[in-house]
């Protein structure tokens, strides 16, 4: 079976874009998705920082049409995307430690990432708040505070700094990166019809 690595962040919108559109991709393909959570400040700090100088004229060309490309995908995919909000630009240290302490526990992670996607670009409520992702992933049927208190560890922070070291190491530089069987490497949402015809290749 073909693996399909997704290296996300949560504050992301492209990356709930792609979260939503990879998961009928997957099943059409037969891969095997495993969600890798990282920091995407982090990337962008190592590798990444003209994007921080994009983002100071909000109102360029450029970053006008990213919005309205934006708000289009969000309707094509039929996602509540309320993008920005309040919270925005997010932290989302608390959210990304709660992703990697579900890590080894994939259909647990992607309920809470759902849960939490929905909780930020959908409700608009904080995703810097632990309180929030604890109620959403009380919703989404896990236990929010046990995922909590394992988030805090070190064992979990040291699994996601290091997270954060692979995708760059591997040559990403944000979020969704994508990995197909370890050494095919794609980037956004709108990569991910490459990505399935790569997947078919290799499904042969």
């Amino acid at each position: 079976m073909t693996m399909l690595e997704f290296f996300f962040d949560l504050s992301s919108p492209w990356t709930y874009l792609g979260f939503t559109n990879v998961q009928p991709l997957v099943e059409r393909t037969g891969a095997r998705l495993v969600l890798r959570p990282i920091l995407v400040g982090g990337v962008f700090n190592a590798v990444n920082q003209d994007l921080y100088k994009q983002r100071e004229n909000m109102d360029s060309p450029r970053m006008r049409h990213n919005a309205k490309a934006l708000k289009d995908w969000a309707a094509f995919t039929g996602v509540t995307m309320n993008f920005p909000s309040a919270y925005h630009p997010a932290k989302s240290i608390h959210a990304m430690r709660m992703a990697t302490a579900l890590e080894t526990d994939q259909p647990a992670l992607q309920r809470f990432a759902k849960a939490a996607f929905e909780a930020y670009f959908g409700r608009a409520e904080n995703l810097d708040d632990p309180d929030v992702l604890v109620a959403a992933a009380n919703a989404a049927g896990l236990d929010g505070a046990a995922i909590r208190a394992s988030s805090v560890t070190d064992e979990i922070k040291t699994r996601l700094r290091a997270n954060t070291d692979e995708v760059i190491a591997r040559g990403g530089f944000g979020s969704p990166t994508l990995f197909v069987d370890g050494d095919d490497m794609y980037f956004g949402n709108d990569q991910l019809p490459l990505v399935e015809l790569a997947l078919k290749r290799r499904k042969g």
